[in-house]
């Protein structure tokens, strides 16, 4: 009785996950990431250069955007005319910008990303505790198989093929899960191990990284009752992102008052802009975030580079 109570929570649990992974909708960025009528129609008539440059300036100056292209260009879709919020990338597969995309996964058909990584992590938590049950309570079985100890009948190729089958897939999914929690620990994705993230000082690969703790909210939410459970409670909107940035931006203003801020070897949290109060608190429990540097930062957000390029990228 035991056995089978624990069998079929495992296996809801793991259907469950499974379901919302496939059937969850990847979110795209809202509709004031897109260019404006007139923007794509200047894009479109101006010739590669400054011009196209002003253009983008001008669309992202009141967007919460941190991240630049390897040239230092604001990164722009030309495939679906918007500029790209952070951590969002195309697939080529789905011919869609994604918010925070992780890869396309063949076995989900489907993007990972900021609305279903959450669901993606449970579904290979359970389907490994499934296997692993499995595998678990087949053991003596398959054991008394090479003993001689089962009767001669079919059942024991049965027996034989079901702990083959659930161990491999033991083997495989615990190494996937254990990378992708690796990931939540560092706030990263698969893209961004792959190629950090470049912001306007620099090229940073812990950019987005807030600490174990919060990098963890992050994904699951403040409220533990709903962690375990495949529903959504990831924190913030997919489209801007708490960032930790270690050195001070060299193309961005000076504090308030004439105050340089302070030594570029001090960290920095910039809150995006416009952030959820969700995001928010996740910088002000930090302690290097104070009063006085977030209203040193407050107007530092949507300042563009004069010497960016523009790059077209997907």
């Amino acid at each position: 009785v035991v056995c089978l109570v624990a069998y079929h929570i495992f296996f809801m649990l793991f259907v469950w996950s499974y379901w919302k992974t496939i059937f969850t909708l990847p979110m795209n960025p809202s509709k004031e990431f897109h260019l404006s009528y007139s923007d794509k129609e200047s894009l479109e008539r101006e010739p590669r250069g400054e011009s196209q440059q002003e253009v983008l300036r001008r669309a992202a100056k009141d967007l919460p955007i941190y991240t630049r292209t390897m040239s230092g260009a604001i990164r722009y879709c030309d495939r679906c005319h918007l500029v790209k919020p952070d951590r969002c990338h195309h697939c080529s597969v789905c011919d869609k910008c994604i918010l925070k995309m992780d890869h396309h996964c063949p076995w989900v058909n489907n993007c990972v990303g900021f609305s279903n990584y959450k669901f993606f992590l449970l579904f290979l938590a359970y389907s490994l505790l499934y296997c692993l049950f499995i595998a678990a309570t087949d053991l003596q079985y398959f054991i008394k198989f090479w003993t001689n100890g089962l009767p001669d009948t079919q059942a024991k190729f049965h027996i034989m093929f079901l702990f083959f089958a659930a161990a491999m897939f033991s083997v495989s999914l615990s190494s996937l899960f254990g990378y992708h929690c690796w990931l939540v620990s560092k706030n990263k994705s698969t893209l961004e191990v792959f190629r950090a993230p470049i912001f306007r000082h620099r090229t940073d690969k812990n950019g987005f990284s807030l600490g174990f703790s919060k990098n963890l909210r992050q994904v699951f939410g403040d409220e533990k009752k709903y962690w375990l459970l495949p529903v959504f409670s990831s924190l913030g909107d997919g489209c801007s992102f708490p960032t930790c940035l270690v050195n001070q931006d060299p193309e961005q203003a000076s504090t308030p008052g004439g105050l340089n801020s302070t030594s570029k070897n001090e960290n920095h949290l910039f809150p995006a802009k416009p952030l959820r109060d969700s995001q928010s608190h996740l910088l002000t429990d930090t302690p290097s975030w104070s009063e006085t540097s977030a209203k040193a930062e407050k107007g530092k957000v949507g300042m563009s580079n004069p010497a960016l390029t523009m790059e077209n990228e997907t």
